[in-house]
C-alpha cells in the first residue's frame, strides 16, 4: 500500500539501464541534427561505390569489402576528409536508421555492424584518432580562447567517442541469439580492453587522463559526459558487473578454503519490500508533554494509529525545516541539532473517537543471516573474563575456564555465527609478508584486469578521484553556479543560443538531462571501482576510499541528498519522442511547451532513482566500521538528511539509508532515539544483525574519540606498506643478492671516460712503475 506521497516503485536494480535507453543516453538533444549529416556523409560515400543497392542488401563479404575501403579513408592526412569518414563509420554503427522502418530495426543493425566493424579493426584506428585528437594542442589553444565553448568545438571528439561507445555497448551486451562467432568476438575484445598489447596502459586509463585534463583547464573542450559513460561502461565490461563480482567473490572464498556466503545478496534484496516512511507525530506529541509538564498517564496506542491524529501530512513542504536547522545558530549538542527539521508541525488536540487499529503484521523471518566479526568474540570474552576472573588473555577465544555455563553458551553461539571475510585473510597475510620477507619470499600476483587498472592507476589516483568529485559536484542539482567551477556544459550548448520560449525549454531540459547523466555515469563507475578492488585486495579498495574521503566525498553525497529527492527521482527531464532510436526512423510531432512540460508517463526516473541508490551504496562503502568516517556522518548533520530520503518507497534505497542511520545511532542520542521508534524498528526489520553490536545504545567500547585521527593514520601507513611492498620496486634493494665471486668481479666491463685512454700510459708509469712495491711489507703484515 503506497503512501500519498509516494506509491512503491517498481525499479529493478541492475548494471545499466535497458539497452535502448543506454544508447539514447550517449547524444544530447542538440545534437540530433547531426544525425542527418551522418548519414549524409555515408549515403555520399555508399552511392559512389555500390550502385543502386542498400546496405541491407549487401551480403556480408560485400560489407567487409566496403568497411575497409572506408576505413583506408581514414590515413588520409586531410582533416575535414578524415571527419566524413568517421562521420560515415558513426552512422553504420548508429544502425543505417535511413534503410529501417522502426526502432527494432534500428538496434539490430546497430548491433550487427558493430561486431563487423570491431572485426575489421576499426577500434583500433579510432583509438589512433582519439589519441591524435587528444594531443591536438590547436584545438585545446582556441577553445581556451573562446569565450563560450559550444557543441562545435568538440566535433571531431563526439564523433570518434560516439563511434567507440556504440561498439562497447553494442558487444557488451549478451542477447539470446548471439552467434558463436560473436560470442569469441565478445571475449576477444573484452581482453583487447583489459590487457593491453601494444600501449602499456589499459584503454579506460586513457579515459581517466581525458578526466584529469578537462578538470585541469588545459582541454574545456573535452565532451566530458561522453568521455564518462564510455569509461563506465569500459569498466562494466573489463571489469565485470554486480553478478559477475558476486560469482567471483563465491569462487574467491572457494580458493581460500572460507566457508560459503550464508546468501545471496543481490536476491535478498529484489526480494525486500519498501516500508512506509517514517512520520514525526509521537516525537512532536511528547515534545508537547514536556512543554506542558504533564505527567497524564496513556495507554500504549499503535503508531500507525497515532499517525491519523496528526491532520498536517508531516512529509508535505518539509524543506522549511531544513532551511531552520541550517540558520539555527545555537548550539544544543548533537541531538538538538539533528531534531530541528522535525520541529514545525503542531499536533491538534486528540479527538475523542478512536478509530479501529488495525492488525500489525510482522515479517515471518529476518531478511539475513547475523554475522560476528572474530574481533567481536575476543570483545565479548574480554568483558566476561574481567567480570568474573579478573584477568584477560588477549586473543585467545578457546579458553573458557572459569566462565560460568551462559557464557559457554553465548561464545558457542557466537562462533557458530562466525563470518570470516576475503578482506580479513588478505589483511592477515600482508602482516605475515610484511613481518617476514625473506622466509615468505615473493608474492604471486594473479594478472587479473582489476590488477592491471590499480597497478596502472595507482600513482595519479588521487587527481582521478579529485577529478571525478569535481565533476559530480558541478552536475548534483543542488550546486549553485558558480564563477570557479568547471564548465561541464561544452558538449551541450549549441552554437547559437535559443531565442524562443520553446527552444529556451527544451534546452532547459537537455541541460537536467545532460547533469543527471553525468551523475549516473560517475555514481556507478565509482561504485564499481570501490567493490572491485575490495575483492582484489581491500588495501587497493582503502586506497581509493581513503582518498575520495580525503577530497570530500562523504559531505558532497550529503549535498546531493540535501533536496527533495523525491522531485528529482520522479523529475522528467526527457523528451521521448527526440530521444535515439525513436528520433530516426519516426517524423517529429509539432512539439509545444505543454507537451514538454507534461514529459513522459513513467512512474520514476530510472537514471535518478539508479544514481541516488549508488551514491548511498558508496557512502556505505566508505563508512562501513570507520569510526571516524561515521562521526563525519554525525557532524555533517547527516541523519534528517538520510530520514527524507526514506520518503522514496523503493526497498534497496531505504535499505542503505537504515544502514547509514543505524552505524550513527549511537550518537545521536536518546531523545534522537526515542523520537524516530519507526526508524529503529524499520532498521531493526531490515538491516543485518550483528550479535553484540549495541548499535541502538551509546556505550561501544570501539568509539573512542581521541582514537579517530590514529584510527587514520595507521589505516595509512598500513596501505603505503601495501603499496610500496607489491608495486615500488627498487633496484638496489638490500635484500637483493651480493656478487661474491672474484671472477666475474673482476670480469665485468667497466665504462671509462674517454680522455682515459689518451693518458692511460702516464697513468702506468706513475701510479704502478714509478711506485716501488715492498714485497717484504706485504709478507710481514697481520
Amino acid at each position: 500500500q503506497g503512501s500519498v506521497d509516494c506509491p512503491n516503485l517498481e525499479f529493478e536494480y541492475r548494471d545499466a539501464d535497458g539497452h535502448g535507453a543506454e544508447l539514447a543516453e550517449l547524444y544530447s538533444y542538440t545534437e540530433e541534427p547531426e544525425l542527418s549529416t551522418n548519414r549524409r556523409c555515408f549515403e555520399e560515400d555508399f552511392h559512389t561505390q555500390v550502385q543502386g543497392r542498400r546496405w541491407l542488401e549487401l551480403d556480408g563479404a560485400q560489407q567487409k569489402a566496403y568497411v575497409m575501403r572506408l576505413l583506408d579513408g581514414l590515413e588520409v592526412v586531410n582533416r575535414d576528409k578524415r571527419l566524413k569518414v568517421a562521420r560515415a563509420v558513426l552512422y553504420l554503427a548508429q544502425g543505417v536508421f535511413g534503410d529501417c522502418d522502426n526502432e527494432g530495426d534500428v538496434l539490430h543493425w546497430s548491433r550487427h555492424n558493430s561486431f563487423l566493424l570491431y572485426q575489421l579493426g576499426t577500434f583500433t584506428a579510432f583509438l589512433e584518432l582519439l589519441n591524435m585528437e587528444i594531443d591536438n594542442s590547436q584545438a585545446c589553444s582556441s577553445a581556451l580562447r573562446k569565450p563560450a565553448i559550444s557543441l562545435a568545438d568538440s566535433t571531431e571528439l563526439r564523433v570518434l567517442l560516439s563511434v567507440m561507445y556504440l561498439m562497447v555497448e553494442n558487444i557488451r551486451v549478451e542477447q539470446e541469439p548471439d552467434p558463436p562467432e560473436w560470442k569469441t568476438c565478445r571475449e576477444t575484445f573484452r581482453m583487447e580492453l583489459s590487457f593491453p598489447v601494444h600501449t602499456e596502459e589499459p584503454f579506460a586509463l586513457l579515459l581517466f587522463t581525458m578526466v584529469t585534463k578537462f578538470c585541469s583547464g588545459h582541454a574545456p573542450h573535452f565532451p566530458m559526459k561522453k568521455v564518462l559513460l564510455l569509461l563506465w561502461k569500459v569498466l562494466l565490461f573489463t571489469l565485470g558487473g554486480f553478478e559477475a563480482l558476486q560469482a567471483m567473490k563465491v569462487r574467491k572464498r572457494e580458493e581460500l578454503g572460507l566457508p560459503p556466503l550464508p546468501e545471496d545478496s543481490i536476491q535478498v534484496m529484489r526480494s525486500m519490500r519498501a516500508a512506509s516512511p517514517p512520520t514525526y507525530s509521537i516525537e512532536l506529541m511528547e515534545q508537547q508533554q514536556q512543554k506542558r509538564g504533564h505527567r497524564s498517564r496513556r495507554p500504549l496506542v499503535k503508531q500507525d494509529s497515532l499517525d491519523m491524529y496528526n491532520e498536517r501530512d508531516p512529509f508535505k513542504n518539509d524543506e522549511a525545516g531544513v532551511d531552520e536547522e541550517e540558520n539555527d545558530d545555537v548550539d544544543s549538542g548533537i541531538e538538538g541539532e539533528l531534531d530541528l527539521m522535525e520541529r514545525d508541525a503542531i499536533i491538534p488536540a486528540m479527538p475523542a473517537q478512536r478509530p479501529p487499529i488495525e492488525r500489525v503484521s510482522f515479517p515471518k523471518g529476518l531478511p539475513w543471516a547475523p554475522k560476528v566479526r572474530q574481533k567481536d568474540i575476543e570483545h565479548f570474552l574480554e568483558a566476561s573474563r574481567n567480570k568474573f576472573i579478573g584477568f584477560t588473555l588477549g586473543q585467545d577465544t578457546e579458553t573458557l575456564i572459569g566462565l560460568p555455563r551462559p557464557i559457554h553458551e553465548s561464545v558457542k553461539t557466537l562462533k557458530q555465527h562466525k563470518y570470516v571475510s576475503i578482506s580479513d585473510v588478505q589483511i592477515k597475510n600482508e602482516e605475515e609478508l610484511e613481518k617476514c620477507p625473506m622466509s615468505l619470499g615473493e608474492e604471486e600476483v594473479q594478472e587479473t584486469p582489476c590488477e592491471i587498472l590499480y597497478r596502472a592507476m595507482l600513482y595519479n589516483l588521487p587527481q582521478y578521484m579529485i577529478a571525478l568529485l569535481k565533476i559530480l559536484l558541478a552536475a548534483a542539482p543542488t550546486s549553485k553556479a558558480k564563477t570557479d567551477s568547471i564548465n561541464i556544459l561544452a558538449d551541450v550548448l549549441p552554437e547559437e543560443m535559443p531565442i524562443t520560449v520553446l527552444q529556451s525549454m527544451k534546452l532547459g531540459i537537455d541541460v537536467n538531462r545532460h547533469k543527471e547523466i553525468i551523475v549516473k555515469s560517475i555514481s556507478a563507475l565509482l561504485l564499481l571501482l570501490l567493490k572491485h578492488f575490495k575483492l582484489n585486495h581491500i588495501y587497493q579498495f582503502e586506497y581509493v576510499s581513503q582518498h575520495l574521503v580525503f577530497a570530500n566525498c562523504i559531505p558532497l553525497i550529503l549535498k546531493f541528498f540535501n533536496q527533495n529527492i523525491m522531485s528529482y527521482i520522479t523529475a522528467k527531464n526527457s523528451i521521448s519522442v527526440l530521444d535515439y532510436p525513436h528520433c530516426t526512423v519516426y517524423d517529429l510531432p509539432e512539439l509545444t511547451a505543454e507537451s514538454l512540460e507534461a514529459g513522459d508517463n513513467n512512474q520514476f526516473c530510472w537514471r535518478n532513482l539508479f544514481s541516488c541508490i549508488n551514491l548511498l551504496r558508496i557512502l556505505n562503502k566508505l563508512t562501513k566500521w570507520k569510526h571516524s568516517r561515521t562521526m563525519m556522518l554525525v557532524v555533517f548533520k547527516s541523519a534528517p538528511i538520510l530520514k527524507r530520503a526514506l520518503k522514496v518507497k523503493q526497498a534497496m534505497m531505504q535499505l542503505y539509508v537504515l544502514k547509514l542511520l543505524k552505524i550513527q545511532t549511537k550518537y545521536l542520542g536518546r531523545q534522537w532515539r526515542k523520537s524516530n521508534m519507526k526508524t529503529m524498528s524499520a532498521i531493526y526489520q531490515k538491516v543485518r544483525h550483528r550479535m553484540n553490536d549495541d548499535w541502538a545504545y551509546g556505550n561501544d567500547i570501539d568509539a573512542r574519540p581521541w582514537d579517530f585521527q590514529a584510527e587514520e593514520c595507521t589505516l595509512r601507513a598500513n596501505i603505503e606498506a601495501f603499496n610500496s611492498r607489491r608495486y615500488d620496486k627498487p633496484q638496489d634493494s638490500e635484500f637483493a643478492p651480493v656478487d661474491n665471486c672474484l671472477q666475474s668481479v673482476l670480469g665485468q666491463r667497466l665504462e671509462l671516460p674517454e680522455d682515459f685512454h689518451y693518458s692511460y700510459e702516464l697513468w702506468l708509469e706513475r701510479e704502478v712503475f714509478s711506485q716501488p712495491i715492498r714485497w717484504e711489507e706485504l709478507l710481514h703484515y697481520q
